[in-house]
């Protein structure tokens, strides 16, 4: 079981692990001992956290997030297993906390005069740079 927050947490069977083989450099080891962790979060099926929240961490997961509604991460940092699979339920509880925060709505605000004139002014003089470059006139 994982807690979240105070009211959050996250049951043992919504997340399924996996151990799968480690890719890139590392010898024998590597081709031996399945030290990567693939875990498997049930984020659709979740009782435990509310729609809204589920919507936020879709959005936070991109790619990792399946067509099933489940959210996979993995991890495969260190050669120890355990080490890998902390850091696999560290990452996704940092998700689910992230997700947890309402973003602020933003207020559409206008840019002051100041601010334009400042812009027009340093476009005209980045415009006289460009037009003094090119064909030097060797007569003059």
């Amino acid at each position: 079981m994982l807690q979240i927050n105070d009211h959050i947490r996250i049951e043992d069977w919504e997340i399924t692990e996996q151990f799968i083989r480690s890719s890139g450099p590392g010898g024998q080891n590597v081709n031996k001992v399945s030290t990567a962790v693939e875990l498997r979060f049930e984020a659709e099926r979740s009782p435990n956290l509310p729609p809204p929240v589920k919507m936020r961490l879709r959005k936070l997961a991109g790619r990792r997030w399946t067509k099933e509604g489940a959210l996979i991460l993995q991890v495969d940092e260190t050669r120890s297993q355990a080490r890998n699979r902390d850091i696999a339920r560290d990452r996704l509880v940092e998700l689910i906390r992230k997700a947890l925060e309402k973003p602020k709505r933003r207020i559409a605000t206008k840019p002051t005069l100041g601010s334009k004139r400042r812009r027009l002014a340093s476009k005209k003089q980045r415009g006289e740079v460009k037009s003094l470059r090119g064909a030097v006139d060797p007569d003059s």
